[in-house]
């Protein structure tokens, strides 16, 4: 199937007198006949469910749609993004390891590694996305354990040169780890140009409608666990009845021992009800993203014109830096409808445009089908410093724009008369 009929189709298809939509799973456990078959699920030598924190039929139509949607071989949902992600660290890397990121994510991923995952005995490196490969290869340690950075970047809008930074990633014999978030699938799917796991906050773009926080995984299964730098993968575990990962599931190690080990011991699972508003949302994804992209390209040539801003971030405007790596990257160049500006009476002007608008929502939120605005460094990106501010893309000035789609001419409308007071 191709990508928009997958959409709909993708994870569950009813049969004879069955239902249409995608039913739910309410309930957190199973019946079965004998203690040998709940044995076979505990041993994960047979398919199916015994607990839905770590599967449920609702859920796991939704994960064979993501799957298949970014082009891996498993998924997994989780509670939220930020589970997704650290889940995704905590597979690969413990105590006393290392993890490289760039600078420019999302304010709360950033925390995540320089402090939280820091409590933990994990240290992270940041660098420069567009630092020279020298540079960015004088990161790298013995203890390195993977590499961790955004497609494009929430609220930055820096966009990774995914397949640079695969090929170092790679040399190194470590994985690439890319959060999908702002692109999603639809505009652009990271395993094609290298990247070996995509984690996704659902409750951006793939929901689409702000009405439940999620997270996912997805496994490439294309990566090399077995290249002597991941003991956990190639011998036994112990706490699954010496399990060994790669013998045992071969190109989907990684996606059975974050569910197996992760989700069993953290417990950040996905609901069968959220599961099935991530679905719905997934089938107008491919409408909704061209229509926000359409909005937003729109919005940024006007605010790049206007005499109130000093400047605008958003790939798909001629003028961007990452203009050429959205033709490489993204669908037909679409770039989702978020972008930010920096209006040139700095912070106090952002906060006056901010109270003034009234279509556009202020919300701590972005990504869903009504447009929304956020100033980052009195909310999302409160906790980090101007000169972490400045690293992660976030300058105190910026404000994040989420645009809808919404007719176009109302948010024009609606920004015309908010700048009037800035």
């Amino acid at each position: 199937m191709k990508f928009s009929t997958q959409t709909i189709h993708g994870g569950y298809q009813p049969g004879n007198g069955e239902p249409s939509q995608l039913p739910i799973a309410q309930s957190t456990t199973f019946k079965y006949d004998s203690t040998a078959d709940v044995a076979a699920l505990f041993d994960l030598s047979k398919a199916g469910f015994f607990y839905t924190r770590l599967g449920n039929p609702t859920t796991d139509a939704v994960e064979r749609k993501l799957a298949a949607l970014e082009g891996g071989v498993g998924a997994m949902l989780t509670s939220s993004g930020m589970a997704a992600t650290l889940i995704t660290i905590l597979t690969i890397a413990k105590c006393g390891e290392h993890v490289i990121s760039t600078s420019s994510i999302y304010g709360g991923t950033f925390n995540l590694f320089a402090v939280t995952l820091k409590r933990m005995g994990i240290e992270v490196t940041f660098i420069d996305q567009n630092a020279d490969d020298a540079t960015i290869n004088a990161a790298f340690r013995d203890n390195t354990r993977l590499v961790f950075a955004e497609t494009l970047a929430n609220p930055a809008l820096d966009l990774l040169d995914i397949s640079r930074i695969a090929r170092i990633a790679h040399e190194h014999g470590l994985p690439l780890a890319i959060d999908n978030t702002f692109p999603t699938p639809y505009l652009c799917r990271p395993i094609e140009f290298g990247a070996d796991i995509v984690v996704h906050s659902t409750t951006k773009y793939l929901d689409g409608h702000g009405v439940q926080v999620g997270g996912a995984i997805v496994d490439s299964g294309k990566f090399n666990w077995s290249n002597g730098k991941f003991p956990e993968f190639t011998t036994p575990d112990p706490s699954y009845h010496g399990l060994v990962y790669v013998d045992a599931f071969h190109e989907a190690a990684f996606i059975v021992k974050a569910r197996a080990q992760m989700m069993r011991d953290l417990g950040c699972s996905q609901t069968a009800q959220g599961a099935f508003y991530l679905n719905l949302g997934i089938e107008t994804l491919p409408l909704r993203m061209e229509r926000h992209s359409r909005n937003a390209l729109e919005v940024a040539r006007y605010l790049e014109r206007h005499p109130k801003v000093q400047s605008v971030k958003y790939p798909g405007l001629e003028s961007s830096p990452d203009h050429a790596l959205a033709q490489k990257y993204l669908r037909e160049g679409m770039c989702s409808g978020v972008l930010s500006l920096i209006l040139k009476g700095g912070r106090e002007a952002g906060v006056v445009f901010i109270d003034h608008l009234k279509l556009v929502r202020l919300e701590v939120h972005v990504a869903e089908v009504a447009s929304c605005t956020l100033h980052p460094a009195s909310s999302t990106h409160r906790q980090l410093t101007d000169e972490q501010l400045e690293a992660a893309g976030a300058p105190a000035g910026l404000v994040r724009l989420s645009v809808g789609i919404e007719d176009v001419e109302d948010i024009l409308a609606d920004l015309e008369q908010a700048l009037s007071f800035a």
